[in-house]
């Protein structure tokens, strides 16, 4: 037994030699005792990312408390209530298949499933459509997530811009790498990286129970990427790089969350202003400051004062994973702008909305007094995404 776990440590330690080997953290001529504190010089350490899995709790809690204690009362004042769901009859045998097998069965299954409980293929499939609906999330769970969202973003925005703007790296790039590895660490940029790496472990955390969107993988591709090169460029101490690259992504997050709030509230014509803006502001900043500012500074510039390591290329790697998502969001916004400017858009391209009753009294579509349809419980603005 105490040679067994003797060759356990062993092995761990040979591990953790390797992870920690400086060449592939560090420039050729850096190592990691460079970066000991000294002098009034602060460093980046890796122990220092434990708290944030104590904050990303402690981020839970506050949304819990801010959603029942100010988001509900807010959608409240603004009118945003619940739709009213048809009661779903129960029914043991639809219930075991939609538990069991499929949530949305074939033309086949319909039929074997009317047979056997004495039903036509319609009631069989409004018994299906209904208790998918009832599945999913209604209007206030939404409103309450986006306000969240929306206020979190708003002050990570406006926190990296108070701990940024009078840095000289953030109005000339080339600044991010003079002195690189050996750059001291601000209290500024020290909780600027804690919270938002906190908010993101809270996302990934949240994403089982909160609304589920169309695009749930990529959703956590993103997550897992940003805490990855969050906690890279935290360790190899690309802080003020990483620093550029929050304060970028933050930009069209509080435009589209708003947006949603308003979308949610009905307020069209401001839901639809604000949609535009953050179309406007995501294409900017995830699609021209994003590659062609930060991606530049981080492929190009430090080659001017150190040779390519492991780190310079892996760091690279991910923002390139970034960017391929954010081109992926993109289409969708386009797509949803192609509807908007057509007038023709109803819905969530990435939401998984309500399905309609395609009965009579549950008919969900009306005429207007030039005897064109119109679809209720839509308007253009109602595309309002959860792009990241």
């Amino acid at each position: 037994m105490a040679s067994l776990l003797a060759s356990m440590g062993w092995m761990m330690q040979t591990i953790n030699d390797w992870f920690w080997w400086d060449r592939l953290w560090l420039p050729w001529n850096s190592t990691w005792a460079d970066l000991e504190d000294r002098e009034g010089l602060v460093y980046a350490k890796a122990s220092d990312l434990y708290v944030t899995v104590p904050f990303s709790v402690g981020f839970l809690i506050v949304r819990y408390l801010f959603e029942r204690l100010i988001a509900t009362p807010l959608a409240a004042s603004l009118g945003v209530r619940e739709k009213a769901r048809h009661k779903v009859e129960h029914i043991p045998i639809l219930e075991l298949y939609f538990t069991a097998q499929s949530k949305n069965p074939g033309q086949t299954d319909i039929e074997g499933l009317s047979k056997k409980c004495s039903l036509t293929n319609r009631q069989v499939e409004r018994w299906f459509r209904r208790r998918r609906n009832h599945e999913r999330p209604g209007v206030l769970k939404k409103f309450r997530e986006a306000s969240w969202r929306c206020v979190v973003y708003l002050f990570a925005f406006l926190g990296g811009i108070l701990a940024l703007h009078d840095k000289p790296w953030f109005y000339d790039l080339k600044e991010v790498w003079v002195a690189y590895p050996k750059q001291s660490m601000l209290q500024s940029q020290y909780w600027y990286y804690i919270l938002e790496m906190s908010f993101y472990w809270s996302l990934l955390l949240s994403i089982t129970f909160d609304v589920k969107r169309k695009d749930f993988k990529e959703q956590i591709v993103h997550h897992l990427t940003t805490l990855a090169l969050l906690a890279f460029s935290w360790c190899a101490n690309y802080i003020r790089v990483g620093c550029l690259v929050m304060l970028v992504h933050d930009a069209s997050d509080v435009f589209l969350e708003s947006a949603k709030l308003f979308n949610y509230a009905k307020w069209e014509k401001t839901c639809n202003t604000i949609f535009v803006m953050f179309a406007i502001v995501f294409m900017v900043t995830r699609l021209i400051i994003f590659p062609f500012w930060i991606i530049h500074c981080t492929w190009v510039y430090p080659l001017d004062y150190t040779p390519p390591f492991f780190g310079y290329y892996l760091f690279n790697v991910m923002l390139v994973i970034l960017l391929l998502l954010h081109i992926f969001w993109a289409y969708l916004i386009l797509r949803m702008l192609k509807k908007f400017l057509f007038g023709s858009l109803t819905k969530d391209e990435r939401s998984d909305n309500e399905e309609e009753e395609d009965d009579e009294e549950d008919s969900t579509t009306t005429e207007d007094h030039d005897g064109h349809q119109k679809v209720l419980n839509g308007n253009r603005g109602g595309s309002v995404g959860n792009h990241h």
